[in-house]
């Protein structure tokens, strides 16, 4: 196996371990509360949509972070490394408490925006008034992760992750059973402190928390690495979030299936995005190997993710009725969502593609352009799924899978145009040489 691949393999595995712990949270809370009716699932499941919103905010200080610090890892300069930790703590530090306060605030006019009147709009603001002080938890355990990942130790954060879980698993049922809906909140986040208190035990033992540099420097650094990648993330959710509306023209059913299989597919893309962190991470680390460096880490993230795309797409054809009877589908909906997943085997290989590719240009500072690809797919995908929503949920995956093609295609044209660019700087800086061997002969 290329050494490239074992690294990525290696970085990635943690993170997806992680994240699907991240989710397994929401879903914990969605199976205790369940007992206690519709209206509390219905609150529940507004403030976990939220929490994964927000989780674009933490991407802010959280990737920035990461890629810095595994960029100062990589050229072995400690102080670089404290600096870039202290920048995101500066931002971590300023970003929390906007949300922690506009968010609690706003806990009821957000909570009927999505919910309107009734039954769960109350409970959905009780959860609130608990989660949202509880973000500056959060977003702290994801400035920790981003620390530890930088330095090229995923399985800590892993670890972390599966730590809170645990503990909300146990004590879940037990702050449910005497606090309702409220108790959910609690008990999801007294764990995270708990896990946040172990990380920062980590932190300590790798000396990781001594700065190096101006506040305002390292501040700006992360602020400019991060944004990029925060925005892109937040631009992807939020096109996810239209095309709910868009599903919605297709009738009640459409929307009931698209919302189970599409919460499927998270199952596959949390690999992707697995193995996109692996890359940034890997490329940061080899900033200063070269352009060959970089074609080589994005080639073997693109067989990693692929093939693991591969593997998703197999086993989402041939055992999505399964599936859908786990998450208590039938009838109608049931087949709308088997259909659905086996029409989104293109898109999900073509996300593969893209997504993996996308960490080389995180690691290597080429978010932005990230950023406008994704934009763009983003601005062909609503209308494209608009368009062909006459088709039913097959049309909406055809116009999923064309806008991804486009992007595809676009990361393809830049990374040829960089290739061709490297040649020609390199072509020109040998002629450049010939030039004064020539000019130093005939002085001679």
């Amino acid at each position: 196996m290329d050494s490239h691949r074992r690294r990525i393999v290696a970085l990635a595995h943690p993170v997806y371990f992680s994240l699907l712990a991240s989710v397994a949270a929401g879903i914990i809370n969605t199976v205790w509360v369940s007992r206690l009716g519709g209206p509390a699932v219905a609150a529940v499941a507004v403030a976990t949509n939220t929490e994964n919103v927000l989780l674009g905010v933490a991407l802010v200080f959280g990737s920035g972070t990461t890629v810095l610090v595994a960029r100062a890892r990589g050229a072995r300069d400690p102080g670089a490394v404290r600096a870039a930790v202290r920048g995101g703590w500066a931002v971590c530090g300023a970003v929390t408490p906007v949300v922690v306060v506009g968010g609690y605030l706003l806990r009821e006019p957000l909570a009927r925006l999505v919910l309107g009147e009734g039954a769960a709009l109350p409970l959905a603001v009780g959860y609130f008034a608990i989660s949202m002080p509880g973000i500056a938890v959060f977003f702290a355990q994801q400035m920790v992760d981003a620390i530890l990942k930088g330095t090229g130790d995923t399985r800590t954060p892993m670890r972390l992750a599966l730590l809170a879980n645990g503990l909300i698993l146990v004590c879940d049922p037990l702050f449910i059973h005497f606090y309702g809906v409220r108790g959910a909140a609690a008990s999801t986040v007294l764990c995270r402190c708990v896990a946040l208190g172990a990380g920062l035990l980590a932190l300590r033992r790798n000396a990781l928390l001594r700065h190096a540099a101006g506040p305002g420097v390292a501040f700006r650094r992360t602020l400019r690495t991060g944004l990029p990648m925060a925005a892109d993330f937040t631009v992807r959710q939020g096109g996810a979030l239209v095309l709910v509306a868009v599903v919605a023209r297709i009738g009640v059913t459409a929307v009931a299936a698209y919302a189970i299989a599409y919460k499927v597919l998270y199952l596959a893309t949390m690999g992707f995005y697995a193995v996109r962190q692996a890359a940034a991470i890997h490329t940061a680390h080899l900033l200063g190997a070269g352009s060959d460096a970089r074609r080589a880490i994005g080639r073997q993230a693109v067989t990693v993710s692929g093939a693991f795309g591969l593997v998703a797409v197999a086993l989402f054809a041939l055992t999505a009725p399964w599936i859908m009877a786990a998450f208590g589908a039938g009838g109608a909906v049931a087949d709308a969502g088997v259909l659905f997943l086996r029409c989104a085997g293109p898109y999900l290989l073509l996300m593969a593609c893209f997504i993996a590719l996308g960490g080389v240009f995180e690691g290597s500072g080429g978010a932005p352009v990230l950023l406008r690809v994704t934009l763009l797919g983003t601005a062909v995908q609503l209308p494209l799924a608009y368009g062909l929503s006459g088709l039913g949920l097959p049309g909406v995956c055809l116009a999923m899978a064309l806008a991804m093609a486009v992007q595809c295609a676009v990361v393809g044209v830049v990374l040829g145009r960089s290739r061709r660019q490297e040649e020609t700087e390199v072509s020109g800086d040998s002629d450049d040489s010939d030039d004064s061997d020539a000019s130093a002969a005939c002085a001679a």
